[in-house]
């Protein structure tokens, strides 16, 4: 008898899914195009689906756009694509689906857009290429950050391959660490350097409103032999503001695959400002009130979504270097501190040192890492206090250096700064194409550091104290005026 019932309960609830199903395709039509906007009336769709407009023309492919909100009952797309012969009438026809990518470990050594196509000449399928198990699968952009209470506690560094870096500023294992810097300071060469030494075992980047000639010259020069371990996302100036966005999400999300597979990614997007320039346009094309400098509320709300979704996990980790292109050099315009404000540390690249020719331009005393108790051994984390300490009387007192007005002895800390400062300068600098080991960056720093309070020690001059000084060392007290008397007065020769 059961046996009996069960194609016919298989046929009911086939009808009620069939009778609830929504089998109309609804579609609407573009009543308005102004700026990058689109204004589409009779669409039914949701904020965040992909729509086609233009998918009745025969001669041109329809245009992706997604829904970004609503007004007075018309509903405003924003294109991933050219708008060229899109016009009044134009059919708009939704997905019912969210923008989605492919990812997978064919997506390693393949440069992307920012919509997750290739942009290379490797072929459209990496499976071709590399056999079935790089077969690619599709994953939605939009997703939450990993939960609070699920995220494991940071208690491991990351190399970084730069001894400034590792040194002075560590960086954990599912830290996120932003670089702050003007134009033309050296942040993607940064980028590259630490691209091609760090011991993370995925590197994804993304390039977020680049020129386009740098981004081969990021690919060839600066991340040379790393790409075979990493994916770059690329999504130049000249793109659409909603493509730019997508980008940052695009590369994240390709992250969060590789963190999911068990891996130790390295996340680093080249430049959160031009993610929150291009969700500035967004927001007020479709009319969104203007806050702090022309930046609408939305951008700081997208922020902190951004940027949490890295970070450690119960699989794997995300590293995230988020690089901030202050704005006239400010380091506390709006962009930078809401970014510094949601980070785990900052590292700040000044034009005074890049313009000395001190590469990498890391200002030692304005870059903080948050971990550094929880991530390096107490006697590394004190011997970079030392250090930091010695930087900072150097920075104190450099004016006096400078005019000579500075006596030797009267400072013991200086001094003893002063006696180190050309290996001190030797140990921030270093060649681009030069590779640092943690642990011999931590040997060298103890070493500085043990050479630096032995200086206190024995310092090169001592001024005791008036109160220290006995009168038996003072000797015998020089004639005043008192006892001397009054002054002879010459005889005048008068010829009266």
């Amino acid at each position: 008898m059961s046996a009996a019932r069960a194609p016919g309960a298989l046929l009911e609830r086939a009808g009620r899914a069939i009778g609830d199903a929504d089998l109309a395709r609804r579609h609407g039509l573009v009543s308005n195009l102004i700026g990058l906007i689109i204004e589409a009336t009779g669409l039914h769709a949701e904020v965040g689906e992909v729509c086609l407009v233009g998918a009745d023309r025969n001669d041109r492919a329809a245009v992706a756009a997604e829904v970004v909100g609503f007004r007075e009952g018309r509903t405003l797309l924003m294109p991933l694509g050219e708008l060229h012969g899109i016009g009044p009438g134009t059919k708009v026809l939704g997905t019912g689906a969210p923008f989605r990518i492919s990812v997978g470990d064919g997506l390693l050594g393949r440069v992307l857009d920012g919509l997750g196509e290739p942009l290379d000449d490797l072929g459209e399928r990496p499976e071709e290429l590399l056999g079935p198990q790089s077969r690619l699968l599709a994953r939605s952009t939009i997703a939450s950050p990993p939960s609070a209470l699920s995220r494991p506690r940071i208690d491991e560094r990351v190399g970084l391959g730069v001894r400034a870096l590792d040194g002075l500023v560590p960086c954990g294992r599912g830290q996120r660490l932003g670089i702050f810097a003007g134009s033309g300071v050296g942040k993607s060469s940064l980028l590259g350097m630490i691209a091609r030494s760090t011991s993370a075992s995925v590197n994804v980047i993304a390039l977020v409103g680049e020129r386009g000639r740098e981004v081969r010259e990021f690919i060839e020069r600066d991340l040379g032999e790393a790409r075979r371990r990493s994916v770059v996302v690329v999504a130049t100036s000249d793109q659409p503001a909603l493509v730019r966005i997508k980008a940052a999400l695009t590369a994240t999300t390709i992250a969060e695959h590789f963190r999911d597979r068990g891996h130790d990614v390295m996340l680093m997007m080249d430049s959160v400002t031009r993610f929150a320039m291009a969700q500035r346009e967004i927001g007020l094309a479709i009319g969104e009130p203007p806050a702090t400098r022309g930046y609408t509320p939305s951008v700081f709300a997208l922020l902190p979504r951004l940027l949490e979704r890295a970070g450690t996990s119960p699989r794997g980790s995300i590293t995230g270097l988020y690089t901030v292109l202050v704005d006239g050099d400010d380091m506390n315009e709006p962009i930078a501190d809401a970014v510094r404000a949601t980070l785990d540390g900052h590292v700040v690249l000044t034009r005074s040192l890049a313009h000395a020719g001190h590469y990498p331009a890391v200002d030692v005393l304005q870059s903080v890492s948050r971990l550094v108790g929880e991530i390096v051994s107490p006697d590394v984390a004190r011997a970079g206090r030392q250090l930091r300490a010695a930087l900072a009387v150097l920075r104190a007192k450099e004016d006096l250096i400078a005019i000579g007005a500075y006596q030797p002895g009267s400072d013991p800390a200086l001094d003893a700064a002063l006696a180190h400062q050309a290996r001190i300068e030797a140990f921030l600098r270093q060649p681009v194409e030069e590779r640092s080991d943690p642990a011999a960056t931590d040997a060298q720093l103890l070493e500085l550091a043990a050479s630096l309070t032995a200086g206190l020690e024995q310092p090169a001059g001592e001024i005791l104290d008036a109160e220290e000084v006995s009168p038996s060392e003072l000797g015998p007290a020089p004639a005043t005026a008192a006892d001397a008397g009054p002054p002879a007065i010459p005889a005048l020769a008068l010829n009266i």
